[in-house]
């Protein structure tokens, strides 16, 4: 499944409102440990059909990170039903990060 990119205009479609578990990347362009997670998330979104993958850009979007008390990023956050459900910070190795998504949907 393709990674998807929300808005803050979209993100209650594609996001709160989703029938699946949803992995919400915050990120920013000028950020190297988002850079480095981009790839593991484009890994587990291919291999994986159970939970959308998202991303958002903090820096055209302030809203939602606002909303959510993001203040540094890359933050991730599972949401589930509408809810936001785990979050971690931080660029992870791919089975760390596919763990955290395994114990948290």
């Amino acid at each position: 499944m393709a990674i998807i990119q929300v808005t803050d205009e979209n993100f209650e479609a594609e996001v709160l409102n989703n029938d699946k578990p949803v992995l919400l990347d915050f990120w920013a362009e000028w950020c190297g440990p988002c850079k480095m997670i981009g790839p593991v998330l484009e890994e587990i979104s291919a291999e994986r059909d159970d939970i959308v993958i998202a991303k958002m850009n903090i820096d055209d979007n302030p809203e939602t990170p606002t909303s959510f008390g993001v203040r540094s990023i890359p933050t991730l956050l599972i949401f589930k039903g509408g809810e936001a459900v785990a979050t971690t910070m931080g660029a992870k190795p791919k089975a760390q990060l596919s763990a955290w998504v395994d114990s948290s949907i």
